[in-house]
């Protein structure tokens, strides 16, 4: 089976753990992807489309059609899979107020779909008025590069807070600035561990700057002692995958989280981090863990053992599966169609 693989950027996050990281799972799978970079340009881009029937089928990651695109794709494509993790028919700048661009794009693309996966119930729902094949596929991480803390005491008598994230979303963590000024006056030893391209200052805690790096992020949260995972409350933070939490719980460290979307369900589920809804949640819950190490090992090891249903060898099974079948019955039909039209 031939795959085209659509993106925006191949390079971000959301791609690398939604499909780059089965590559090579999928190729042993007989499914051989061609992963392109939408072209600007609308010549480029009909060609594009217009090249999408030497394939088998096209995964369309995130992007939203318009009219004329989706008229082209389904004129060449015999089987469009879309895939999305983020509440892509709300602005995450204005979440409250109605995108009409945004939503009808997402509309349209979710009825052109022939397979709709989503990355969380949540956003399976709103799948699901426009198309009755939606799958729900976790975000999945590879376990084997993380290194699992367990030691969770401080040798050197410092607590770090850990946070891991991009620009866009620094502003979520300086929500809980407050908190963190106030933590800072009480336990001298705790310190804040950004790990991102952005970072924030702050007056009563120090606050260690790791540049993100694929290649040193593991390293680098393993450092920490508690992960946080603040998020304002809003229709577009509702949609977001967790994973940061799975990312904490792979680490073997416990994590406080805003209990929007699925941190609430993943809390309850894992057993490994709390929930706060407020200031005076999010005091008490971080204060409590860096308090107590017996807590934090507790609840991390809690976590490693929860999020082996993320590993990627699980989750990259389901996607295997769900491409399979939705590519390999439309091979069949073509085959069959084929088939009949031999002259006897």
């Amino acid at each position: 089976m031939k795959l085209l693989v659509l993106t925006n950027n191949p390079d971000r996050p959301s791609f690398r753990q939604r499909f780059r990281i089965y590559l090579n799972d999928l190729r042993n799978h007989g499914i051989e992807c061609s992963v392109v970079r939408f072209p600007a340009g609308c010549a480029a881009r009909y060609r594009l489309w217009k090249s999408a029937g030497a394939f088998d089928g096209v995964y369309l990651h995130k992007k939203r059609l318009n009219a004329m695109e989706a008229w082209c794709i389904r004129r060449y494509c015999s089987t469009l899979i879309y895939d999305f993790d983020d509440a892509v028919m709300f602005s995450d700048v204005r979440p409250d107020r109605r995108s009409i661009t945004r939503y009808l794009g997402f509309r349209r693309t979710a009825r052109r779909a022939d397979v709709v996966i989503a990355g969380n119930e949540i956003l399976a729902e709103y799948a699901r008025r426009f198309n009755a094949n939606v799958h729900v596929l976790p975000t999945g991480l590879d376990l084997n590069d993380y290194t699992a803390r367990h030691d969770h005491g401080a040798p050197d008598n410092v607590i770090r807070l850990g946070w891991i994230g991009s620009a866009s979303t620094l502003p979520y963590l300086a929500s809980i600035r407050g908190v963190l000024e106030e933590l800072g006056m009480r336990y001298p030893n705790v310190v804040l561990r950004v790990i991102g391209d952005r970072f924030l200052e702050l007056k009563t805690m120090p606050v260690e700057e790791c540049v993100w790096s694929l290649d040193t992020q593991a390293s680098d949260l393993a450092a920490c002692h508690i992960g946080l995972a603040p998020l304002p409350d809003d229709r577009f933070t509702r949609g977001k995958c967790g994973f940061k939490i799975l990312q904490y719980a792979a680490t073997g460290i416990p994590f406080v989280a805003s209990g929007v979307g699925v941190n609430r369900i993943f809390a309850e589920q894992s057993q490994a981090g709390y929930i706060a809804d407020s200031k005076e949640e999010w005091s008490c819950r971080l204060s409590r863990l860096i308090e107590d190490e017996r807590l934090r090992s507790q609840l991390g090891q809690n976590g490693r053992r929860y999020v082996a249903r993320f590993d990627a060898k699980t989750t990259g099974a389901r996607l295997i599966s769900i491409l399979s079948n939705a590519i390999g019955t439309q091979v069949h039909k073509g085959e069959a169609l084929h088939g009949s039209e031999v002259p006897i």
